[in-house]
């Protein structure tokens, strides 16, 4: 019997490499397909930007930056989509609402406009701004004020308790947690309209009271909580007192309503023309979309999640508990959510909808998705992914999202607009065109390209990606795709 010839490492390294080079052609060769096949539709747009297309635009624009809401887009991106379109009227849907961005600017200009939202956090958002929008009167801002000046919760002997789930216990100093149950004994003796403001007050400085940090897939820990033995040293700076923030937070909504309530308009958004108006359905867009009916919306702007393994139950863990999300909700939401962490387990899209029939043997038929999988099966063969559950994640979020894209076709009046924001991904070293996959596949599903707009700055891998693979910058887009006429 012949022994194979030995190798060192260096020859183990260049087999490996070789191998995963031959495996990656197909990906490769697919992508230039389609690259040249999107070729015309691609273009770069020098006044988009990251800044443009996600929440820091909004830090310093009143009332959407009470809270911040690191998912978001900002309110002078979507004015600016709608204006490079010449969107004039409505109405518009946002499936993947959030914060209710979309809906509030597209409200401003006067359109009336949906959203969808799954999460109580985006839920309550868009509740507290409808709320002092057209719900509270002088008295209630009268009320407000003295919340913020004469801080009743430090009077209040009673005690509310706040609830918590595992993933939350111990995220406060001990002082800051009795303070909130405090504030929340105070708040429970108003009426309804203030205690949703104020709740919706306190929502927005959980974070910076904590010894938390929203980071990318989890919480971060600061070291100060005890719950990091063994992990790497954090440290997320200033853990900022309860009365300083809360008093700050209430006097910041304040500030940004006086000018709407001094002029006794009939809304937070002013218009030149009558404010649109807004309605939020709360649930799964899977699940909701099916109901809306046929040909009924001008645009969609909206950005779902992103295939990024972000785990929205855990960074808005502090928010979700506060507002009675317990165990089994937490678990709920996670499933109920767009596959877009390893922890999402296959939906059965049938179930949902039986029309979807068609659409996913169009994604059955997809090559350059279909040999990603693949790639990535592959790779979770030879044990090389991080997380067994990555293939099964790129698997439902594409099928998942193809089946929005459907629903968004359908219930769009001819000539209508879908305007989507989404990141590409990258996994075990393969690059996925989410941009063109899905430009394909929407494409398939009846819509023609107008533009794939390119943001000029591109977003690179992760550290991880980069330490194995190499850095590789990251398209990001805002997809323009149009029903035809």
């Amino acid at each position: 019997m012949t022994c194979p010839p030995k190798t060192n490492g260096t020859q183990t390294t260049l087999l490996v490499r070789s191998v995963q080079e031959n495996a990656l052609k197909p990906i490769i060769e697919d992508d230039k397909r389609l690259q040249l096949k999107f070729r015309d539709a691609f273009l770069l747009d020098p006044q988009l930007s990251r800044t443009l297309v996600s929440f820091q635009a909004n830090k310093q624009r009143p009332i959407y930056r009470w809270y911040k809401y690191k998912e978001a887009f900002s309110a002078a991106f979507v004015e600016y989509i709608l204006q490079k379109y010449r969107i004039q009227d409505g109405p518009i849907c946002d499936p993947f609402a959030g914060s209710g961005t979309s809906l509030f600017a597209a409200s401003a200009l006067g359109l009336d406009s949906d959203g969808i939202e799954l999460l109580p956090i985006g839920q309550q958002i868009i509740l507290t701004k409808q709320t002092l929008s057209s719900a509270f009167c002088a008295s209630d801002f009268e009320t407000l004020r003295k919340w913020a000046i004469s801080s009743p919760w430090k009077e209040e002997n009673a005690i509310s308790p706040l609830p918590e789930v595992a993933i939350t216990r111990g995220a406060y100093p001990e002082e800051t947690k009795r303070a909130i149950e405090r504030y929340l004994a105070a708040c429970n003796r108003e009426n309804e309209k203030l205690q949703t403001v104020l709740r919706f007050a306190l929502l927005c400085v959980l974070e910076s009271v904590s010894f938390t940090r929203k980071d990318g897939q989890y919480l971060r820990w600061d070291y100060r909580s005890g719950r990091t033995h063994g992990k790497k040293r954090f440290d997320k700076g200033p853990i900022l007192p309860f009365d300083m923030a809360i008093q700050a937070k209430i006097a910041e909504i304040l500030s940004d309503t006086a000018p709407y309530v001094t002029q006794h308009t009939d809304t937070l958004f002013p218009a030149e023309k009558f404010a649109g108006r807004i309605r939020i359905f709360n649930g799964s867009c899977l699940e909701l979309l099916p109901t809306f009916p046929d040909t009924t919306y001008r645009a969609i702007v909206t950005s779902p999640p992103y295939c990024n393994r972000y785990d929205y139950t855990r960074t808005y863990a502090l928010e979700l508990a506060l507002l009675g999300v317990d165990e089994k909700g937490f678990r709920s939401l996670r499933q109920q959510m767009l596959s877009s962490t390893v922890e999402n387990r296959i939906k059965d899209l049938l179930a949902m909808n039986l029309k979807w029939h068609s659409v996913l043997s169009l994604v059955d038929q997809q090559k350059l998705l279909q040999a990603i999988l693949e790639y990535l099966e592959y790779q979770k063969a030879r044990n090389a992914l991080n997380n067994a559950g990555i293939p099964r994640m790129v698997r439902g979020y594409f099928y998942e999202l193809s089946c929005v894209i459907a629903e968004c076709y359908r219930i769009l009046k001819s000539g209508g607009y879908l305007f989507m924001v989404n990141d590409n991904a990258r996994y075990a070293g393969v690059s996925i065109s989410v941009d063109m996959i899905l430009s394909d596949i929407a494409e398939k599903l009846g819509f023609t390209m107008e533009n794939i707009l390119v943001l000029p700055d591109g977003k690179g891998n992760s550290s991880q990606q980069m330490g194995v693979h190499g850095r590789e910058t990251g398209r990001k887009c805002v997809y323009v795709w149009q029903k035809p006429r």
